[in-house]
């Protein structure tokens, strides 16, 4: 059985501002960075990636999720996301849905009153066991 990892919150807030500086934002001129402690260890990233037809843009939590998959999938146990000067940011309600369907109601976000769980985030959130 796998242990649960020692979540790192300011190695993460580091990798989720590191993520930020590669953000393609030309249009919003607002760099977001995100970073998630997966269940095995791993530590995926994204970052915002803008579009001129701004609805086809992608937020940082779409670009760590894609990360995550492609790097072998799991389960998101922490994230961090934030601007480009390290300030805590509040995921949008489309990526909190994709945070909850990575990290499920247990999945910590951190945010200036400390980590919050999904449930606490996304109330009512629905996830893959809504579909059983």
């Amino acid at each position: 059985m796998m242990s649960t990892p020692v979540i790192d919150w300011e190695l993460l807030r580091t990798r989720a501002i590191a993520a930020s500086q590669l953000s393609y934002s030309p249009y919003s001129k607002f760099p977001v960075g995100v970073a998630g402690l997966v269940n095995d260890g791993r530590i995926v990233s994204g970052c915002n990636v803008e579009n001129a037809s701004y609805g086809l843009t992608l937020c940082a939590e779409c670009s760590m999720t894609s990360e995550l998959v492609m790097s072998g999938g799991g389960k998101l146990i922490a994230v961090v996301c934030v601007d480009k000067k390290g300030d805590l940011l509040s995921p949008c309600g489309r990526c909190r849905q994709l945070l909850f369907e990575h990290g499920g109601r247990e999945l910590l976000l951190l945010t200036p009153d400390g980590p919050k769980s999904m449930s606490e985030i996304l109330p009512w959130g629905f996830g893959p066991e809504d579909l059983q």
